[in-house]
């Protein structure tokens, strides 16, 4: 701020006004009312000194330093930075224009009464934060790897607070506060594990500080990842792979930096000598059961290898049954679903069997079982001369030999 002092032959202007100032009659129920003011760095701020109840007593403002800023509508102070708004007896509104943190500071307003009355409005000046930049560890990645980024926003007014964001969603950083002077630095850390769906994703970097609105930085992230593999079966359509018919396959392979070695192969046994590889697709003109097995296309690149396999099972020409969906594991889900028709129908037949025997071994049971009833029934009666003895002779028919006897005679 400019130094304050009169001008040239204002002095005994100022002494004759503070003399009629004297002379006002007392200031009882006059009082002064100011606000404090909150300003941006490079701003204007306006101070207003008002009265109530004015009697046309007099109203000057002073800078931190006691130095007149206005008196009534004159200006002493030679800072052209300080202009007039509106001067009247009830108010004295000044503007300060291109504010500085040296203007920081209490502003002084005086009402000439008996006796005189004074208050002080208090000027605050925020400072946005001069920079803010994004370090980041590594500009290029790998997938599984933890990234160090740190976001630094430099010389503010009070201290920053620093948000991260990975696209939509918040992130948590660890902020670290340096004070020079009256500014501060602020730098937040973010660790951060990328894989491979972080490729291209923005992380944001955002200030909240009362001096700037939506100030924020970004860095896209670029993450390096093996292929991604995936096998597709072009004919037959979703069909059953039959005896004589022809499998074409295609293998298609995803990765940052992308493939640039793809290779077909047969797990745990050779490619049969009839199976055409052309690139990535690979083709066999007349299937035949031997041909059953895992197809197995591999592709790779500077990060690492990866792979997807084909399971292929050759059904008969009478085959009717469609397989539900034909994809990378479609010989494996008709091989099951094969396997499993077999096991069913193993298990009833197991079962019809069991039951079979079972209904043999009970009828061979009973029928030994009847046939002794009958054999202990008559045991003694064979070599009886006559009936009456048979009876007697009879095991267990002695009473009823009795009772017979009774009843004949």
């Amino acid at each position: 701020m400019a130094g304050g002092g009169g001008a040239p032959g204002l002095r005994p202007l100022l002494l004759l006004l503070l003399a009629a100032a004297a002379s006002v009659p007392g200031g009882d129920g006059q009082n002064l009312v100011t606000e404090d003011v909150t300003v941006v760095e490079g701003d204007v701020a306006t101070i207003s000194c008002r009265v109530k109840n004015s009697d046309d007593s007099v109203i000057q403002l002073l800078n931190p330093n006691r130095q007149t800023i206005y008196f009534r509508d004159f200006r002493p102070l030679k800072d052209s930075r300080f202009q007039l708004v509106n001067f009247s007896n009830s108010e004295l509104r000044v503007s300060l224009t291109n504010v500085s943190i040296s203007d920081e500071g209490k502003y002084f307003c005086q009402l000439y009464t008996d006796p005189p009355q004074e208050i002080y409005t208090t000027i605050t000046v925020l400072v946005p934060p001069r920079n803010l930049v994004i370090d980041i560890q590594k500009e290029v990645a790998v997938e599984g790897e933890e990234i160090e980024l740190n976001c630094t926003a430099m010389a503010s007014r009070p201290a920053t607070t620093i948000r991260w964001f990975k696209g939509n969603k918040e992130l948590t950083g660890k902020a670290e506060v340096e004070q020079w002077s009256d500014m501060y630095t602020v730098t937040s850390q973010l660790v951060l594990k990328v894989g491979r769906e972080d490729d291209g994703v923005p992380v944001i970097c955002v200030v909240d500080h009362p001096a700037v609105k939506d100030l924020q930085t970004q860095r896209y992230l670029e993450v390096m990842y093996k292929p991604q593999v995936r096998v597709s079966q072009n004919y037959p359509v979703q069909g059953l792979t039959r005896e004589g018919e022809p499998l074409e396959l295609t293998c298609a392979a995803f990765g940052k930096p992308q493939p640039t070695d793809m290779r077909w192969l047969r797990v745990d046994d050779e490619m049969p000598q009839h199976v055409v590889v052309s690139g990535s697709n690979l083709l066999i003109s007349n299937l035949n059961k031997t041909d059953n097995g895992t197809y197995r296309c591999e592709a790779s690149n500077a990060v690492g290898k990866s792979h997807a396999d084909y399971m292929l099972f050759v059904y008969d020409t009478t085959a009717t049954t469609e397989p539900a969906v034909h994809d990378s594991r479609a010989g494996e889900e008709g091989a099951i679903r094969s396997v499993d028709h077999a096991v069913v129908g193993g298990v009833v037949a197991v079962v019809v069997f069991a039951m079979l025997c079972l209904l043999i071994v009970l009828g061979r049971y009973f029928a030994r079982h009847k046939g002794t009833y009958f054999t202990h029934e008559a045991k003694g009666a064979d070599d009886a001369a006559d009936a009456d003895t048979a009876i007697i002779n009879a095991e267990g028919g002695q009473n009823n030999s009795e009772e017979k006897k009774e009843y004949f005679i």
